[in-house]
């Protein structure tokens, strides 16, 4: 890759973004308690766990070219995570991230 170029500066910054991402859906995965998957209707925390690790591996793995099928693949996978599993997941919890504040439409 050629870091001189613009191009090259772009893209490192979105593998930068893409690894960030991925390694966060899989920190998060990997300390939510077991239950809270299941009790959402949701996978198993080991394939959660499963399926983020391998998303991070394939983006570290294809670290400056994110946009191959992998990266693209990882990122969908990572997303799918912290956009679907993580709030069902996170309501949860329990404690000031559990849905415990409410406000005139619901939980914020």
């Amino acid at each position: 890759m050629n870091f001189g170029s613009l191009q090259g500066f772009v893209l490192f910054g979105l593998g930068l973004l893409a690894l960030g991402i991925t390694v966060w859906a899989l920190i998060d995965a990997a300390t939510t308690r077991a239950d809270a998957f299941v009790a959402a209707g949701k996978r198993t925390k080991g394939f959660w766990v499963a399926v983020t690790g391998v998303a991070a591996a394939l983006v570290f793995v294809t670290f400056p070219n994110v946009l191959s099928i992998f990266g693209l693949i990882s990122l969908v996978a990572a997303a799918i995570y912290l956009t679907d599993v993580r709030p069902a997941v996170r309501s949860l919890r329990g404690g000031s991230s559990g849905g415990t504040h409410m406000g005139p439409y619901g939980p914020w």
